[in-house]
């Protein structure tokens, strides 16, 4: 097939492979892009077109052979995308900074607590120390760490309230 007969039997076909490639796609760049591939195959393949009965079929296979495989590949992106984001427990870079703030207030609240507070809170939220274990290491009784651990986070807990509403 030569040049001219190219122009009158495959390029009249654009239209067609066009609403063809859109009912299989929802994008409408994508079935452009399909619609552009079988034409420049075709146009690849013109020397040999005249061994086919009827190239219109030939274009309309190869458009849907090209649009089911790029039907195939925006599903495997999407299942990779969903399974990142499923798999992925990552916060956003922007929560990450909220959290560092919040760390950091709650770094700077700890140390404005009495000395024996700061010592229990961090030896039971830092350092994962029982009650038993933080009143043999500081000297104190069970009932006394108690209630230090309780006034200590009460006052980190109001603090913290009150820094965040202003």
């Amino acid at each position: 097939m030569d040049q001219e007969q190219f122009k009158q039997v495959v390029v009249p076909l654009r239209k067609r492979l066009m609403l063809y490639s859109r009912s299989f796609l929802d994008n409408s760049e994508d079935a452009e892009d399909i619609v552009q591939e079988v034409l420049m195959k075709l146009w690849y393949m013109r020397s040999e077109l005249d061994k086919y009965d009827c190239v219109p079929a030939l274009a309309v296979q190869m458009t849907k052979h090209l649009c089911l495989n790029r039907i195939k590949v925006i599903q495997r992106k999407t299942e990779d995308l969903e399974q990142l984001l499923l798999v992925s427990d990552m916060p956003s870079p922007f929560t990450q900074l909220e959290q560092k703030d919040e760390v950091t207030h709650l770094m700077k609240i700890i140390d404005r607590l009495p000395e024996l507070q700061q010592t229990i809170l961090r030896m039971k939220h830092i350092d994962g120390f029982e009650i038993d274990e933080i009143a043999g290491i500081t000297g104190s009784t069970q009932e006394a760490v108690r209630m230090n651990l309780s006034r200590a986070r009460k006052k980190v807990k109001d603090l913290f309230i009150k820094i965040h509403n202003e």
